[in-house]
């Protein structure tokens, strides 16, 4: 076999970074239930933090791992989007259920992210929109955001918890500007895309 014929094998669905995401995505309702129990129990809000800071840092892991091995597929690029959105929606949802987030929040992100995910794939093979720097900053401030509203520091008494509750606010309040904001920009992005496609026909 010829290496250019080597270098046209496909690599397999079933593998590292795949396996990592699924992993993310089956995992999900268990850290929704981890955070809708934990009720009084300190212990019980402290694992459902840590656990959605380990699956943002799978989320990390595998995508390093498929660009550095070669293993980026299409079953990938399907799964990765989904699942991030299915934990930061799960996390975002279970939050205002407990009535420690407003319900327009949880609408205006999870609006931006399923619509911007659902409209990627749809124009996957017509026109590519590049991952802006405003959407990765997006990304890391909602992963902050949400890290920081799932501890229960801001239940402490006295001066402590107000100041974390003050500081839940200010980063969510960022994050949901920055989805907002890079929410017009992917789709400023797509429109010159379609003007520039349309010019170079």
């Amino acid at each position: 076999m010829s290496n250019q014929q080597a270098g046209d094998v496909k690599p397999s669905n079933w593998n590292a970074p795949n396996i990592i995401t699924a992993a993310r995505i089956v995992a999900t309702p268990f850290f929704l239930w981890l955070l809708l129990a934990s009720g009084d129990s300190v212990a019980m809000r402290w694992g459902a933090a840590a656990f959605f800071v380990i699956a943002i840092a799978t989320d990390a892991l595998d995508g390093y791992l498929a660009r550095s091995r070669g293993l980026i597929t299409d079953l990938g690029k399907l799964l990765d989007p989904i699942a991030d959105k299915a934990l930061t929606g799960a996390a975002l949802v279970g939050l205002a259920v407990l009535l420690e987030l407003p319900w327009w929040v949880v609408i205006v992100v999870l609006v931006r992210e399923i619509g911007v995910t659902i409209h990627r794939l749809m124009i996957v093979s017509d026109v590519v929109v590049a991952a802006a720097w405003m959407g990765k900053l997006k990304t890391v401030a909602q992963s902050v955001a949400i890290a920081l509203a799932l501890t229960p520091l801001a239940h402490l008494e006295g001066a402590a918890g107000a100041v974390f509750t003050w500081v839940n606010i200010v980063t969510m309040t960022i994050a949901v500007i920055l989805t907002v904001v890079s929410g017009i920009d992917y789709v400023v992005a797509y429109v010159r895309g379609r003007g520039a496609a349309a010019r170079n026909v």
